[in-house]
């Protein structure tokens, strides 16, 4: 009977073999070997022991400086502004009335196509000469609203964070979405009665009891945000110059662009690593402390 057991146990692990060889070969060790490449200067061939001088060197170096600059401009103007568009429209369409289920599946349907493609789409639509922004400012008369709209570091930041929560933000309007429609509506009923309405209403009821929801689209943007990279490569490329490069972009560019540095690369992609970690514990651990709260 032991023996029959233990069989019948193993042939369920056998299940699990596939996916722990993956999570393995393709996850588990290309991690490890990267914490080890990082204190070595490595260039896909050979390699050097020298500790933590590429550590070192980050701080020196204006690249990386103005990628983590743009990164944490990145991932704060997308959290909150998709967070905010998210929930305002999530709001409206949680109601029901004719044609919902078509505008939900609209807002939606970006984020189901490939980034790449929709970045490349955009960056034709933004283009100077030919592309359809210009070409309608000119049409009404704005001529001098027209611009290189991805020339311009500035501009072009905005333009990828634009983007982004374009195609974003109908993923977090469903789980708005799903959030409110898990609020009992007799707490409704019973604020009207006290008087909690409108603005009331929201801070006093909807807010709170959407907290789960905001805790997970806050963490999910926050992860995603930090490891920006889709959009860059398709619209700017890092450009001009490298002013719209993201902490992921440079360690593409260190590994497969101008120069070979793997070991830097891997350096960088650690302390990628280790600031989505320790911020993602951090947001956790505060949103789940006001979700008790609340």
């Amino acid at each position: 009977m032991l023996r029959s057991k233990w069989s019948t146990e193993l042939k369920w692990l056998s299940f699990l073999l596939p996916a722990l060889v993956f999570y393995l070969g393709f996850y588990l060790v290309p991690t490890l070997g990267s914490a080890y490449y990082s204190l070595t200067d490595w260039d896909g061939i050979t390699s050097k022991f020298i500790g933590f001088d590429n550590y070192k060197e980050m701080f020196h170096d204006r690249m990386i400086v103005t990628s983590f600059r743009n990164t944490v401009m990145y991932t704060v103007s997308i959290t909150v502004l998709q967070n905010v568009v998210g929930l305002l429209v999530a709001m409206l369409l949680v109601r029901k009335f004719r044609g919902v289920n078509v505008m939900r599946t609209m807002l939606f349907m970006p984020y189901i196509f490939s980034t790449l493609l929709i970045g490349y789409v955009w960056g034709f639509i933004l283009e100077p000469n030919i592309g359809v922004v210009n070409n309608v400012l000119d049409a009404i008369g704005l001529d001098a609203w027209k611009m290189g709209w991805l020339s311009d570091p500035g501009t072009a930041r905005w333009m990828i964070v634009l983007v982004t929560i374009w195609q974003c933000m109908g993923y977090s309007m469903v789980i708005y979405i799903a959030g409110l429609q898990g609020i009992p509506k007799n707490l409704y009923e019973s604020g009207d009665l006290d008087g909690a309405i409108g603005w009331r209403r929201f801070v006093h009821i909807t807010f709170p009891l959407v907290a789960p929801a905001f805790t997970i689209n806050i963490v999910l943007c926050l992860i995603g945000n930090l490891q920006l990279f889709n959009q860059i490569f398709a619209l700017t490329g890092g450009g001009p110059g490298y002013s719209t490069e993201s902490v992921a972009t440079m360690i593409y560019q260190l590994g497969f662009g101008s120069g070979i540095r793997w070991g830097y690369g891997s350096a960088l992609s650690v302390t990628l690593f280790a600031c989505i970690l320790l911020l993602t514990t951090v947001m956790v651990t505060f949103l789940r402390k006001r979700e008790v709260e609340m």
